[in-house]
């Protein structure tokens, strides 16, 4: 019994542990802003004007968040646009104000001075067929109120994100294993089908969990730290550090 704690205890450190040493140590080295009041937001140019782009779009951006949270979470957040729209729509979940605040930023805009990733991105007949779902889904959010966003383990951004995308069947994507809070059981059920009903999850309130699902692979979460393993496209994921793969 001690060496089969102790294998699990080794195991823990390496898959765990580990990589967020690691992750800890890239941002020390780093030259991370630290300063949000003067954090550059502007513009990434992952998006072309809303007046030149004349077919609907929709697209999930993930970035590291502000300061040492970075060193192993991400924010996620929603950009649409109708088609012959001439503006985008931004959705994102924060801590200040109401909660759901749209077009608070730019749409496809640096999270702090952090260059966005793009997480998933339609353009033309499916993304017209994906805006109304991800309106209405938003509409319907039950976290909604002053007081409802929780940083750890949720609900906060990237359960949001989670929740909607989950809605919306056109959105086939999986969040970053960094977005923290992902996996926070918004429909309060500890076991359930995965967001891409592709499999199941079993997760105790958000603080632990397993994930296993065609699309989402096989994911181990602990205290909101994921660890996992993508088949579809085979890659391996790690706490703080992300995805290495396809």
């Amino acid at each position: 019994m001690i060496r089969v704690i102790k294998i699990l205890s080794y195991g823990f450190a390496l898959v765990f542990l580990l990589p967020l040493a690691v992750s800890a140590t890239l941002y020390a080295l780093g030259d991370s802003p630290v300063d949000w009041r003067s954090a550059d937001r502007s513009s990434s140019g992952l998006l072309p004007p809303a007046d030149l782009k004349q077919e609907a779009v929709v697209r999930v951006f993930a970035a590291r968040t502000v300061r040492w949270r970075s060193i192993f979470a991400t924010h996620c957040w929603i950009v649409i646009k109708e088609q012959g729209a001439s503006a985008y729509d931004r959705y994102d979940y924060t801590a200040w104000g109401e909660p759901i605040r749209v077009n608070g930023f730019e749409a496809d805009g640096r999270w702090f001075g952090r260059v966005p990733d793009v997480v998933f991105a339609a353009d033309g007949p499916l993304a017209a067929a994906a805006i109304p779902k991800i309106r209405a889904a938003v509409q319907s959010y039950k976290f909604s109120t002053i007081g409802d966003y929780r940083a750890w383990p949720g609900p906060n951004s990237n359960t949001f994100v989670a929740t909607i995308m989950a809605s919306v069947p056109e959105l086939e994507a999986k969040l970053p294993t960094t977005a923290i809070g992902k996996d926070y059981p918004y429909d309060g059920r500890w076991f359930a089908l995965t967001p891409s009903r592709t499999g199941f999850r079993l997760n105790l309130g958000g603080y632990a969990g397993i994930t296993a699902g065609w699309l989402e692979g096989i994911e181990v979460s602990f205290l909101g730290a994921v660890a996992g393993l993508e088949f579809r496209q085979p890659a391996i994921n790690l706490p703080g550090l992300g995805r290495f793969g396809v």
